[in-house]
């Protein structure tokens, strides 16, 4: 493990550690090598073995820009000529400066040779110890950075916080290089199956391949810059010539990986089996093809619910997996065996069981919670219904509060579609309608969020908050809108080029069931949220304001054309080649249309979305002579 920017070897049963490095620099990406024996990290741009039985640490290759021969006027080489014709002591020393130049170079490390702007960021040995696989980053070349200025410091000085790039500028790019420790050669991989043209290929963004249990076959995961295809490939380090094995296209963007971080493929043992997550049929499921035969992969799991999660046993002979097959709202653990059939459940208790299985098989470790109780470690025997909880975190005062779990809702969207949400009245925490009959809806962040469930929310200062105001009369409501986490693919790519549209939709949808079912005024409906829920906040009170009567929008973007690239390039394109989409989504278009009261709050140092955006909208406002709106900045 890497710990502080040294490796450490972790002993979990014995609960002991063993630091093998203690550097003044950083050390990262730890791997084993040479059956386990032997550790490999990377520090500066090398690549370092340690053997564990000696502690003895040997650099095995470097990468860094080739020293340029000095360049020499037409002059100076013809002078050089003359006196190398002339001068038997000239030659003699030339011949000498070579010779001890190439013993230099036999005796040098292996190097990858980068060129400017490039840094190898990972590297990593195969198993034959003979190649070295390199994640190389190329920094962009004039990109500008956002940078935040911190007002309150130690020094009295305006400081600057680190920021990021907008959307559409320049980015770094990741490539692939494969260094030949015999040979010192460097080649580098490319997939031409991306399309683009031989002046202007397509750009892509390369993986550090996982290599086979035998070193014997490398697969990377490849994303094209524009988000919209995903390939798995096979690479021959040989040769650097790649195998495409599977394909996933989305008209909108694709999605890889997992909610809460890890791979999304991985080897099965004996043989060149690969299992990989994948949305192709509309739903997040698993799948398993043969490297050595690629064809169609076969499904291990289907239907309209995701796969959320997936792990290997320890004998990698079944698969661990959490998925939404019981409700949208809650996660619960299965074991199908790696070729597929009848899944087990491992879970009953309703919420989310994030799990884990013994190494023996026989004990089930699970971060438990629900929509009232906070996650807590409990165990359970494989296969039993009873949980034994091992922590209890909360403090006793929080805990002798009667927290609601909340309930979760559905009802119509306009176009048919079933809403999920989470619903607060003044009924459920023993209190009284507000004479005005009032509500609130609370709209999520994003990135790919779920909040309708049937477990603990990551917004448990809103849920507290909520309690609040369900005590003073309001109904609240907590809608998983359009591209919400754990609906599936359709779901999440509804706003793709219109941001502030179907979302939007759902939220004024929830709005009108409140009336229709639960007796709220038409007329006093307020809303609030952070980040995109500011967002979405600021679109209802610019575009449908006779529905909402007062709005919150904390931290919100007002401007998708200022936000980062990552996130914004996936749903909008970029400005330059899509600013429709851009200006049908960003509030700061459409600010005219504010008729309600408006508060907007924002952190002067929040380094995601930037307080400009708050300020840039403040001025609209004051352009438009709007008066019913405040803002209320927070400097540190």
């Amino acid at each position: 493990s890497a710990v502080r920017g040294d490796i450490a070897l972790l002993d979990t049963v014995a609960g002991t550690r063993l630091d093998l490095t203690r550097m003044a620099g950083a050390e990262s990406s730890p791997r084993w090598a040479r059956n386990e024996t032997h550790v490999t990290f990377v520090r500066d741009g090398g690549l370092y073995l340690i053997a564990l039985d000696t502690g003895g640490i040997q650099q095995i290759a470097e990468s860094g820009q080739k020293t340029p021969d000095p360049k020499k006027t037409d002059s100076q080489q013809a002078l050089e000529r003359e006196e190398l014709d002339l001068l038997e002591h000239v030659r003699e020393t030339k011949r000498r400066r070579e010779r001890d130049q190439a013993r230099r170079d036999r005796d040098a490390l292996p190097k990858l040779e980068l060129r400017a702007r490039q840094t190898a960021t990972d590297l990593q040995l195969d198993a034959s110890g003979r190649y070295v696989w390199a994640i190389v980053t190329e920094r962009p070349e004039g990109a500008k950075t956002a940078d935040v200025p911190d007002y309150v410091t130690e020094s009295g000085y305006v400081g600057d916080l680190p920021g990021r790039t907008k959307v559409g500028d320049v980015q770094s790019r990741a490539t692939l290089a494969i260094l030949d420790l015999e040979t010192r050669k460097t080649s580098w991989v490319t997939l031409p199956e991306t399309g683009g043209t031989e002046k202007a290929p397509r750009e892509v963004r390369w993986s550090m391949p996982v290599l086979s249990d035998d070193g014997a076959v490398a697969v990377a995961s490849v994303r094209a810059t524009d988000n919209k295809d995903r390939w798995l490939v096979r690479i021959d380090p040989a040769t650097g010539t790649t195998t495409v094995l599977d394909t996933l296209h989305d008209d909108a963007w694709i999605r890889e990986g997992f909610a809460q971080g890890g791979s999304s493929f991985g080897w099965l043992p004996g043989g060149h089996r690969l299992w990989f997550t994948s949305e192709r049929t509309g739903w997040s499921h698993l799948y398993v093809l043969d490297a050595d035969a690629p064809g169609e992969p076969h499904a291990i799991t289907s239907g309209e619910w995701e796969v959320s999660d997936v792990a290997l046993s320890l004998d990698r002979r079944t698969f661990y997996l959490t998925t939404t097959e019981v409700h949208p709202g809650e996660r619960q653990l299965y074991a199908v065996g790696i070729d597929g059939g009848t899944r087990t459940r491992l879970t009953t208790r309703t919420g989310s069981n994030l799990g884990e299985v013994s190494p023996d098989g026989r004990t089930i470790g699970l971060v438990h919670s629900t929509g009232n109780m906070p996650p807590e470690v409990h165990v359970s025997a494989y296969g039993a219904s009873e949980l034994v909880r091992v922590t209890t975190s909360p403090s006793a005062e929080w805990s002798a509060h009667r927290w609601l779990d909340p309930q979760v809702v559905t009802f119509p969207s306009r176009d048919g579609k079933t809403l999920y949400a989470r619903i607060y009245t003044p009924e459920m925490v023993g209190a009284k309608r507000h004479p005005s009959r009032p509500a609130v809806l609370f709209v999520h962040g994003a990135g790919y969020l779920q909040n309708a469930h049937k477990y603990w929310s990551s917004y448990y200062r809103e849920y507290m908050f909520h309690h609040l105001l369900a005590s003073r009369g309001y109904v609240v409501l907590d809608v998983d809108y359009r591209a919400s986490a754990g609906y599936g693919r359709d779901w999440r790519t509804a706003i793709y080029r219109h941001m502030g549209g179907k979302d939007l939709e759902d939220i004024v949808d929830g709005a009108k069931y409140l009336v229709s079912a639960h007796r709220v005024n038409a007329k006093h409906i307020g809303l609030y949220g952070g980040s995109y829920g500011g967002f979405i906040t600021l679109m209802a009170m610019f575009t449908t304001p006779d529905v909402f009567a007062a709005g919150a929008a904390l931290r919100p973007v007002t401007d998708w054309a200022h936000y980062n690239h990552g996130y914004t390039s996936n749903i909008l394109n970029v400005p330059q080649s899509d600013q429709e989409a851009y200006r049908r989504s960003s509030p700061i278009y459409f600010a005219d249309g504010l008729k309600g009261a408006l508060l907007i709050c924002h952190g002067l140092v929040d380094v995601n979305v930037h307080a400009q955006d708050s300020i840039r909208l403040a001025q609209k406002l004051i352009e438009l002579r709007k008066e019913n709106w405040e803002l209320a900045l927070y400097p540190v």
